[in-house]
């Protein structure tokens, strides 16, 4: 017998070429070189050897509690069991994974968790891709010796509107709670009781209310947790899958899209290192049912006779032509149309319309963003930031909304980067917000003097605010002085002019020349649309209209002769007047024409335009409307014609994140009735209107994007194609704009988390034969086809076949920028200022034609300083008349100390005690202001 206390081991030798921070250890026999610090289990995984886990996430602190992945470890005494998810690599050990010792191990830990869990895998949800039932088959004893009942739970119980527990199947992993504290700082949901009656639950009283309680479904590795909409809907190898991007904001979250049937079944988050890390908000989670709706429009339809009624393709484009020719002549000229909307289209949607309407319309009257946004130039022209160096730099400074119920993923990044890393966060903002309490400093501003907050930031000497405390202040200024600084810019009220934050965003950019920008605007595909053209005073390719003049004049044949209108400019002038509800004249606008026809792209603005008295005056003063839409709404009360388009999931295409990264949209399903794809209705429309766009499929339209858009040069299909480029491209593009973040053939970052039948392999369960290998082999084949082929990147900044040479394109935008920026004039003593944000549920088209999402939308208060409520002899929950000009509205109002002095707060788009906040906005008001009454 050998005493391993006397036994010394063999002293081990570095390999020369091991980098600095690796470390070189032996895995069941072989020499493996690992990252210093790393686990084990991460290592081993790495290096081609799947080690069963249950607790582990890769993107969470490690706990051991599952107790699954032991291996044996040598160490002074001799090798040990340990938990390879809680111990790190040393250099020179020995690891076995495949030992009797640790087969034994693995067998007893599986026979325990199987003591009390049921049998039920038939009327499981995740039978078929259960990660319990795969590591049992693979590594348990393969029978039970246990006869003893099992214990027995009330079956499921709803935690929340979206997910169900079934607490008998729960194996106490603690991923879920784990996930809830760490990951979204949402500690809802934890262990209750002790020993056999150990279960997972909620506090009582208090649901499970974080908008990213589906991600402990995805993660959960049993049946224990399942949302309402999969539940009993469909069996994992019914389904088919393809990857795809989420439209639902314009974060890009990569996703999975499962259906069965020609319906959608769900969305699972993939695991993209540059985006989302596997989250995903619920709104992007569940709002595929909205694509599955029974009230979905199949076919075109014309108002005859008071009336919409059913006709052909042909019949509908003909009317739209008529219609938009008779609205140019009696305008005289192509400003009498104007199109808005755009963001939910794909890039060659969006790209397309542009076309149609600058180069064969001739109008530049074209606006994505539906007064929601900030001026296009200052967005497109700033130095763009992407979300990792936002994560990774030293300072963030947002002026913006609430990044959580904007842009929901990007709130778990940054919050990751302030918790677990060293980013300081600095905000600006009228209000608090989700990321008040993480803030090293908070400083607040009155709507309109974002300016002003800006300069006493930039400019020691400046002037403070009242609003800002001295101490705060002279600790924003150093930690904007810091080496690395981002600033995510957006718009924080809806009752302010976007026009107010630009100014603000470009005296930061001016002080702070180093600094990078990450926009934050909330809409899909907003990012896309404004790179394709949909704006005023742009072109694609993030290019202005008089810099592109000559370059698309040449490649279209025309553009617009001048600026156009903005879609407040838009609705005003197709209203006639601003003189009241229902008031119109033929005074023509800023270009000399009257907006006569509108033509809105995928959006409603009866519900989500900041002004709705604007909007109705507008609908009732223009003289053609024409809606493109997948889903009925208020809008299509007042539309000449309908025209059916295909939704999320139905379109092949592309879309542009807010770090300018393009990414592919997988087609999985084929669109209801007589829908069409958004290019193709632009593309026939133009025919229709005797031109012709010579744009027949989505790839050829991509191919002229790539071909005239300076900003998407070099960019090509062969490059979206390539295996590295699955987690999109960043525009413009650079030697580093692909990152390799997933190779090919790789495993995904947590199985666990992606079930599914194909993920069966990296479970242990038997492998089927050649399927894996056909997979890598196909995908390494098609990257080798890419970087091989004549149709490759060509360098940044080369000529290739087109319209004209590269080296004639015109600049992309380059700020700051000059803007019109009104004037605020100081409020009176018995006025306040309204800030109107955003929340993530509304009664947006992607939730309230949702049934799941509905229920969940907020009716909202009046959000009031407590002092001001006291001056009113009020208290919180009690009732206040809220007065403007032209409305009246009492509504409930609730002490908010977080706000300044002489402002109130509401949401934006959500029940009200009375009437919307949109009854209160003046859109050509600089900020709104209001008196508040006792009713």
């Amino acid at each position: 017998m050998v005493d391993r206390a006397t036994t010394t081991e063999p002293a081990h030798t570095v390999p020369p070429d091991v980098a600095e921070g690796q470390v070189t250890f032996t895995l069941d026999g072989r020499q493996v070189t690992a990252r210093k610090g790393e686990m084990l289990i991460a290592a081993a995984e790495r290096a081609g050897t799947f080690i069963p886990r249950f607790c582990y996430h890769p993107r969470m602190k490690s706990v051991g509690v599952c107790r699954m992945c032991l291996v044996e470890v040598s160490g002074p005494r001799g090798a040990s069991l340990q938990p390879s998810c809680f111990v790190e690599v040393a250099e020179g050990s020995e690891v076995t994974t495949d030992s009797d010792k640790v087969k034994k191990a693995q067998d007893g830990v599986l026979e325990f968790l199987l003591i009390n869990h049921p049998l039920d895998c038939p009327v499981c949800d995740k039978g078929g891709e259960c990660p319990l039932q795969d590591q049992t088959l693979a590594h348990g004893p393969g029978e039970t010796r246990f006869v003893e009942e099992k214990r027995h739970f009330e079956k499921p119980i709803p935690i929340s509107e979206l997910v169900l527990l079934d607490r008998e199947r729960c194996i106490q992993c603690s991923r879920c709670t784990r996930f809830a504290a760490e990951v979204a700082g949402e500690a809802q949901i934890d262990f209750i009781g002790r020993a056999d009656q150990l279960e997972i639950n909620i506090f009582p009283g208090l649901p499970f209310s974080s908008y990213f309680s589906g991600n402990t479904v995805q993660i959960c590795p049993v049946g224990a947790l399942t949302a309402v909409p999969y539940r009993f809907s469909a069996r994992p190898w019914d389904l088919d899958q393809v990857e795809s991007t989420c439209t639902t904001c314009s974060v890009g979250c990569r996703v999975a899209v499962q259906s069965s049937s020609n319906r959608v079944t769900r969305l699972l988050g993939i695991d993209a290192d540059p985006v989302n890390h596997g989250w995903l908000c619920d709104k992007g989670r569940f709002a595929f049912e909205s694509v599955n709706s029974e009230d979905r429009l199949t076919e075109p339809m014309v108002r005859k006779a008071g009336r919409l009624v059913t006709v052909s393709w042909h019949e509908a484009l003909d009317v739209v032509a008529d219609g938009l020719r008779a609205a140019t002549k009696k305008s005289g000229g192509p400003g009498g149309v104007g199109v808005i909307g755009g963001a939910r289209l794909t890039n060659e949607g969006a790209y397309t319309w542009a076309k149609l309407a600058k180069g064969i319309l001739g109008t530049d009257s074209v606006d994505a963003q539906l007064g929601d946004g900030l001026p296009a130039e200052v967005v497109l022209g700033l130095p763009r930031a992407t979300i990792d160096e936002a994560v990774g730099a030293d300072t963030v400074i947002v002026l913006s909304g609430d990044i959580r119920e904007e842009l929901p993923v990007l709130f778990l990044r940054l919050r990751s980067g302030i918790v677990d890393g060293d980013l300081s966060l600095v905000e600006l903002s009228p209000q608090a917000t989700a990321l008040t309490p993480h803030a090293a400093v908070s400083l607040r501003y009155l709507p309109g003097a974002a300016t002003e907050l800006a300069k006493a930031i930039a400019d020691h000497g400046a002037p403070a605010p009242a609003t800002a405390d001295p101490t705060d202040l002279a600790e924003a200024r150093r930690l904007a002085g810091a080496d690395k600084v981002v600033i995510v810019v957006g718009r924080p009220s809806l009752a302010e002019d976007g026009a107010l934050v630009a100014e603000a965003v470009q005296v930061l950019a001016r002080a702070l020349p180093k600094a990078t920008f990450l926009p934050a605007l909330r809409r899909g595909n907003v990012m896309g649309a404004l790179d394709m053209g949909l704006s005023p005073g742009l072109l694609p390719g993030r290019v202005g209209l008089e810099p592109g003049r000559q370059w698309f004049t040449q490649a279209w044949g025309k553009v617009p002769d001048e600026r156009g209108l903005g879609t407040t400019e838009i609705l005003e002038s197709a209203g006639g007047s601003t003189g009241g509800e229902g008031a119109r004249t033929d005074k023509p606008h800023r270009n000399g024409a009257r907006v006569r026809a509108l033509v809105i792209l995928g959006a409603d603005p009866l519900t989500d335009f900041p002004d709705a008295g604007m909007v109705r005056r507008a609908l009732a003063g223009a003289d053609f409307v024409v809606s493109v839409a997948s889903l009925p709404g208020p809008l299509s009360a007042h539309a000449d014609v309908v025209l059916p388009v295909a939704e999320a999931h139905e379109r092949p295409g592309t879309t542009t994140n807010i770090e300018g990264r393009i990414s592919r949209l997988g087609q999985k399903l084929v669109q209801p009735g007589q829908s069409w794809p958004d290019w193709m209705i632009a593309a026939e429309l133009a025919v229709h209107l005797g031109a012709d766009l010579h744009l027949d499929s989505v790839a050829e339209v991509w191919d002229e994007i790539e071909r005239l858009a300076p900003a998407y040069r070099g960019i090509t299909r062969s490059v979206l194609d390539t295996p590295g480029a699955t987690d999109g491209v960043v525009a413009p593009l650079t030697v580093t704009a692909v990152a390799f973040s997933r190779r090919p053939g790789s495993a995904p970052l947590d199985p666990i988390a992606f079930p599914g039948v194909e993920s069966v392999e990296q479970q242990g369960a038997p492998p089927r034969a050649g399927l894996a290998g056909a997979r890598t082999a196909g995908i390494a084949a098609n990257a080798a086809n890419a970087a091989n082929g004549s149709k490759g990147a060509p360098e940044v900044g080369a000529g290739t076949s087109g319209d004209a040479a590269v080296t004639n394109q015109p600049p992309q935008l380059a700020g700051p920028f000059e803007i019109t920026v009104p004037r605020v004039v100081p409020t009176d003593s018995y006025s306040v200022r309204l800030v109107a944000s955003r929340r993530l549920y509304d009664r947006g088209a992607a939730v309230d034609a949702v049934p799941v999402l509905a229920g969940l939308i907020p009716d909202s208060p009046l959000r009031v300083n407590p002092h001001d409520l006291d001056d009113l002899g009020i208290g919180t929950g009690g009732n206040v008349k809220v007065r403007t000009a032209t409305t009246s509205l009492v509504l409930v109002a609730v002490a908010d100390p977080s706000l300044p002095r002489k402002v109130v707060a509401t949401d934006f788009n959500v029940p009200l005690a009375e009437g919307t906040v949109a009854d209160l906005i003046d859109a050509t008001a600089p900020v709104t202001e209001l008196r508040l009454e006792t009713p």
